[in-house]
C-alpha cells in the first residue's frame, strides 16, 4: 500500500491589465481528500467574474457533500455544476451570458492517488522529481490545429485565435466537453501540482516553468516567480490578461 501523503497549498491571482478579475480558484479539505478548484470566466459586463465564482463554490459544494472516488465521477460533478450555473443566468442582466473554464484536481491523501477533470483552457500541471509529467489539454481551437499537426506546441500561446474554445461551462449539456485523468493516478512525495489560468501559461512554457520550480525554495515563493515573470513579458500589452495560479506540494506523512 501506497504511503500516506501530506500537503501545502498557495495561491496567487491578480487581476493583470483589466478592470475586474475574471478568475476564481479555491480548495476543501478533509481527513482523506483535498479537492482544488480553479475558474476563469467569461460572460461580458460583469459576468465572468460572477460565473467563476459560482462554479468554484457550487463546485466545492458538490464536492464536500459527496467526495468523488475517480475521475469519472469527478466528471459528473462539473457536469452537475454546469446545470447550476445555467441556472443561474438572468436574461437582461450581466448573468445572460455566463460561461467559465475550470480544471478541479482530488489527492486520495490516504491512498497516495490524485484523479482530476477539466473544461476550456484553464489547466493541470503536475511535475514529478522536477520534471512535468502530466498537462491537461485544452478544448480549444489551437489545440485541435496542434493535435492535428498544423500548428507546433510552442505556437499555441502567440496564435490569434488561441482564446477561442470549444468547450466551456455554461454549453448546453449535449454540447459540453469535459475531460478527466484516467481514473486514479499514484502519486509520490515531492510530487508537485500548478492548476493555472491562460493569463499564466500563455507567458511560460514547460522549460521556465521547471526551472523556476527547481529555483523555488517555498510554494509562495515559486508562485511569485511566476507572476513577475507574466508581468515582465506582458508588459507590452496595457490590457493582459487576469492570471490565477493554486499550487500544491506533496510530502510523505
Amino acid at each position: 500500500m501506497s504511503a500516506a501523503l501530506k500537503y501545502k497549498v498557495a495561491l496567487l491571482t491578480d487581476r493583470g491589465g483589466r478592470s475586474y478579475n475574471e478568475d476564481a480558484c479555491g480548495h476543501w479539505a478533509s481527513e482523506a481528500q483535498l479537492c482544488c478548484v480553479l475558474a476563469d470566466g467569461a460572460g461580458g459586463h460583469g459576468g465572468g467574474d460572477i460565473a467563476s465564482k459560482l462554479v468554484v463554490q457550487e463546485l466545492v459544494g458538490l464536492f464536500a457533500a459527496q467526495p468523488s472516488r475517480d475521475a469519472a465521477e469527478l466528471g459528473q460533478l462539473l457536469r452537475q455544476t454546469n446545470e447550476r450555473l445555467r441556472a443561474q443566468r438572468e436574461p437582461g442582466t450581466e448573468r445572460q451570458d455566463m460561461h467559465s473554464t475550470a480544471v478541479c484536481l482530488v489527492l486520495d491523501l490516504a491512498g497516495a492517488q490524485a484523479h482530476w477533470a477539466h473544461v476550456g483552457d484553464s489547466r493541470l500541471y503536475w511535475f514529478s522529481a522536477g520534471r512535468l509529467h502530466t498537462r491537461t489539454r485544452d478544448h480549444s481551437m489551437v489545440q485541435a490545429l496542434v493535435d492535428a499537426g498544423i500548428l507546433t506546441p510552442e505556437q499555441m500561446s502567440t496564435h490569434p485565435k488561441r482564446s477561442e474554445l470549444r468547450s466551456a461551462l455554461g454549453l448546453p449539456d449535449d454540447a459540453l466537453e469535459i475531460s478527466h485523468g484516467h481514473s486514479q493516478q499514484p502519486v509520490q512525495a515531492q510530487d508537485v501540482f500548478l492548476l493555472c489560468t491562460d493569463g499564466l501559461w500563455e507567458y511560460l512554457d514547460e522549460a521556465l516553468l521547471e526551472r523556476s520550480l527547481a529555483a523555488a525554495l517555498t510554494q509562495q515563493g515559486w508562485l511569485e516567480s511566476l507572476a513577475a515573470e507574466v508581468r515582465q513579458l506582458a508588459k507590452h500589452k496595457l490590457s493582459h490578461d487576469n492570471f490565477t495560479a493554486l499550487t500544491v506540494w506533496v510530502s510523505a506523512a
